[in-house]
């Protein structure tokens, strides 16, 4: 048996008690917290950016296309589904689903105010299974075979604005020569609460837009891609580009709504510099409770000294000791952490100011890998610095060890 190990185990917590117990405890302790206040950080980073980008993208895509021309800043200019892109998108790899859209600007009219709004005319290929969540009231929109459906969405903001409701015909002025209206059943309600959003935007059919602006069947405002891994946007841009028309432009939406990804980014630095002061401290505890536990077990040095135990089979039971209150600590914080991600994960306990957040309940994501990482580097860092303290070691001289006081 390596007697170092052995003797580490004899002067571990459990087998002693008073003041060298309490230190091991508080030594442990210190790590556990450290530990699962990292983890729970990644898991709320990872789930904010999930859930934040996953709203984007079902309302968005990955990307856009459009027409490659200067237009009206809410309308695009038509392009057809009978490019060679649209028509050959599936042949792309990288690329999961397309959809069609168009956008048109007008004016929502209740019974007593007015509301500018952007009208965002979508077609039966939109992907209503990611976009579901984000409906609240209602469902979505029915599409006709024979013309345009009547039905819209709007956003609950909106609706509280002009006091509507599901079930309630309200009529839109679209902004054209000449101006038109049109009158449309509100069937849902949707809420994303991010302003770009439910601020201004309502959904409806298409074909209205279409109708209005005397297009063909074939004619959208553009298309919007969605791809299998959404982590690669940057790389997946240029093959993607590559494979439109050359009357088309791919416009990223990281790009488009970059104050929201941008927001995002500074999260995850604001996590690195926590996670930098989390190790920081877990190894100055680490150091200050090791010289502790020297100084308490000098005579115990001087002894083992005295029996002929070299330097380093002694700073081998300190760095031993170490190690297993540094294990003790990461299973028990890993556990801590685990226990609370799964509590809020199903019962969302963690309630949060959706008008800040963008979000009613703190988001919770599994991401293992950074679990293994962030246990390694801990166990690592922590293992490293133990070495600083058992080097006072070699300074202890037998006789005035024993006789230590």
């Amino acid at each position: 048996m390596n007697l170092s190990y052995f003797i580490a185990k004899r002067i571990s917590f459990k087998r002693t008690g008073g003041f060298t117990g309490t230190i091991h405890r508080i030594a442990v302790a210190s790590v556990a917290i450290g530990i699962a206040v990292s983890l729970v950080s990644f898991m709320i980073l990872g789930g904010f950016q999930d859930k934040i980008s996953d709203k984007v993208f079902s309302f968005t895509g990955h990307y856009q296309v459009q027409k490659f021309v200067s237009g009206n800043a809410f309308e695009e200019s038509p392009t057809s589904t009978n490019s060679d892109f649209y028509k050959d998108y599936t042949q792309n790899q990288l690329i999961s689903h397309v959809q069609v859209y168009a956008h048109k600007p007008g004016l929502l009219k209740g019974d007593e105010e007015v509301e500018g709004v952007l009208m965002k005319g979508i077609g039966p290929d939109f992907d209503t299974l990611d976009f579901h969540n984000s409906i609240i009231k209602g469902r979505f929109i029915q599409f006709s075979d024979s013309g345009a459906s009547n039905e819209i969405l709007v956003s609950r903001k909106i609706a509280d604005k002009l006091r509507l409701n599901v079930g309630e015909r309200i009529t839109m002025y679209f902004v054209q020569e000449p101006p038109r209206f049109r009158r449309f059943e509100i069937v849902g309600l949707y809420e994303t609460f991010l302003e770009n959003f439910d601020d201004k935007i309502i959904i409806g059919d298409i074909q209205t837009i279409r109708n209005l602006n005397g297009w063909s069947e074939d004619q959208v405002g553009g298309f919007e891609i969605f791809v299998h891994d959404n982590k690669n946007l940057d790389e997946m841009a240029e093959p993607i580009y590559n494979s439109l028309d050359f009357d088309l432009k791919l416009i990223k939406v990281t790009d488009k709504y970059i104050e929201i990804f941008d927001w995002l980014i500074l999260l995850n630095n604001n996590v690195y510099i926590f996670l930098g002061l989390i190790l920081f401290v877990a190894a100055f505890n680490m150091v200050s409770i090791l010289f502790i536990l020297i100084m308490e077990r000098t005579q115990m040095i001087g002894i083992l000294k005295a029996l002929g135990s070299t330097n380093k089979q002694i700073r081998k039971i300190f760095v031993w000791n170490g190690v297993r209150i540094i294990g003790r600590g990461l299973l028990i914080g890993n556990s801590i952490a685990i226990l609370f991600g799964f509590l809020q994960q199903k019962f969302n306990i963690v309630a949060l100011d959706p008008a800040s957040y963008y979000m009613t309940f703190v988001p919770i994501s599994w991401n293992w890998p950074v679990f293994f990482i962030l246990n390694a580097a801990v166990l690592l860092v922590t293992t490293l610095v133990l070495f600083i303290p058992a080097m006072l070691i070699s300074n202890i001289q037998p006789i005035k060890a024993i006789r230590f006081d």
